[in-house]
């Protein structure tokens, strides 16, 4: 399997990745994230991404005040349309940050959890574990529901008939 907590692997992918790859190495990006122990998620790194698909990034973070800081001062030169908020998804207090960068929309995502334990990681990693076992034309399927507008949990909930795909994944 991929190891997916290092980028290296976008070096050898698709088209797309291979631009992430450059992009992200370009300025930086994990280098400037490493204390946050930076993975790059969602649907690019598992090739079932569309043309406004997100470089999604997860980060463990403990001071959330300390981050938006760091946030501002790396990235607001690379975008001054940076835009930073915290939330709050299952009782748990996020942070997210959206810029572009040379083409690519970014978004960093921090939680006071280990990356391999977010939610983002592990759908991640069990669409991909899907992905492999179901094929190339079940991967074509998820594109097509995408492209109709469905994010990505859904649309492996639509044809895997998952009651509640964001629950059920995680146990896969």
């Amino acid at each position: 399997m991929i190891d997916f907590t290092k980028i290296d692997y976008l070096k050898n992918g698709n088209e797309k990745q291979k631009r992430a790859f450059q992009v992200l190495t370009k300025y930086r990006i994990f280098e400037k994230l490493e204390n946050f122990s930076p993975i790059l998620a969602g649907t690019i790194p598992i090739e079932i991404d569309i043309d406004e698909s997100d470089l999604d990034i997860i980060c463990e973070v403990e001071n959330m005040v300390d981050f938006k800081k760091l946030l501002n001062q790396i990235f607001f030169e690379f975008d001054s349309d940076l835009k930073i908020e915290t939330i709050t998804i299952n009782g748990i207090e996020s942070m997210i940050c959206n810029f572009r960068l040379d083409g690519f929309p970014i978004e960093i995502f921090g939680q006071n959890k280990p990356t391999t334990h977010q939610n983002a990681y592990q759908h991640m990693i069990a669409e991909y574990k899907i992905l492999q076992k179901k094929g190339e034309n079940f991967k074509q399927k998820i594109i097509e529901l995408k492209k109709k507008g469905l994010k990505t949990e859904p649309a492996f909930g639509i044809l895997l008939n998952l009651e509640n795909p964001y629950e059920d994944l995680l146990k896969f």
